[in-house]
């Protein structure tokens, strides 16, 4: 399960220098949305998850490396799912025929972090669902840092990744994936802390100062908040929205221009009767806090490598 959603798998592809992330919902879809905040996004099939739109479930989202050209990491995804059985019934359920697998996504731009020339394929897609499908590495799914799509992302000046992170609400669950790749630093460069969560331990100001930023000024910050409340479409494109305050919280600036900040928004629960309003505004205030808190799950548990800095180098250095 992604971080304690019931009904949540999840599968990574670690490629070195990119990678891809596949989060599997059951077997009846999820209800589903999305918010795009950044000025250059890299996406597919997001226009659809519109409440107003006749699909109103998915069964898989991908989040991949690779830039646009990672965006083909879908074409595996649908075929995995297609095999597995997952799809929307082309002539109706219970009746034999064609399934198409809704598969949303979004990329990162990750192609100057090792060789330009390596992005995730379709096969790599596939390799990720097959992993989800599994369900059965858990410390995979609990995997955080340089793993999946979060393989060759930076974060400011420092090494970025993949994170997660998780808040009850009542009954309920709301949690967060997030692929951290922002243009905006993630640690105050006055005080050394996180601005997502000033409590860590800070590192050397200075020190943070001194790296040297990335050759690439072109980021994105992506990701997934689920929950298992009975959301409706809309509620779930509303808790979007909202999640991107999280990124706002973890990242200085966040959703410029050259980032393409994209957040979906899941539910695993078999119904899509809505919540109330107060349940909801629980659960939008939950979705902020889990994005901030993934973001920099991602960046303490990055590892070195690629030239990048990372939090836990600059910390054994200033402690």
């Amino acid at each position: 399960m992604l971080v304690d959603v019931p009904g949540l798998t999840l599968g990574h592809t670690s490629l070195g220098d990119t990678g891809v992330t596949v989060v599997v919902g059951p077997r009846h879809g999820m209800t589903a949305g999305v918010d795009v905040r950044g000025g250059g996004p890299g996406t597919r099939e997001t226009d659809l998850l519109a409440p107003h739109n006749t699909v109103d479930r998915v069964h898989g989202i991908v989040l991949a490396g690779g830039s646009a050209f990672g965006l083909a990491a879908a074409d595996g995804v649908m075929g995995e799912l297609e095999r597995a059985g997952y799809g929307f019934p082309v002539l109706g359920e219970g009746v034999p025929g064609p399934r198409v697998p809704i598969v949303p996504g979004a990329v990162i731009f990750d192609l100057l972090v090792g060789d330009p020339g390596h992005r995730p394929t379709a096969e790599d897609g596939a390799a990720a669902t097959r992993a989800a499908l599994a369900g059965t590495d858990v410390e995979g799914m609990r995997a955080s840092g340089s793993v999946g799509a979060g393989t060759a992302a930076t974060a400011g000046v420092l090494r970025g990744g993949y994170g997660q992170a998780s808040i009850r609400v009542g009954e309920y669950v709301v949690a967060a994936g997030v692929v951290a790749n922002p243009v905006g630093e993630v640690i105050d460069p006055v005080t050394g802390r996180f601005h997502g969560d000033p409590t860590l331990p800070p590192v050397d100001p200075g020190r943070l100062r001194g790296l040297a930023r990335p050759e690439s000024s072109l980021n994105t910050t992506i990701g997934v908040v689920a929950t298992d409340a009975p959301v409706t479409s809309a509620q779930a494109t509303r808790l979007a929205m909202v999640g991107h305050d999280g990124i706002a919280r973890a990242v200085r600036p966040a959703h410029s221009p050259l980032d393409g900040d994209t957040l979906f928004a899941v539910s695993t629960h078999p119904e899509a009767g809505g919540v109330d309003i107060p349940t909801l505004a629980e659960l939008c205030r939950a979705a902020a806090e889990a994005v901030a808190a993934a973001i920099v799950d991602a960046v303490v548990h990055a590892a070195p490598g690629h030239d990048l800095g990372t939090y836990r180098e600059l910390l054994a250095d200033t402690h």
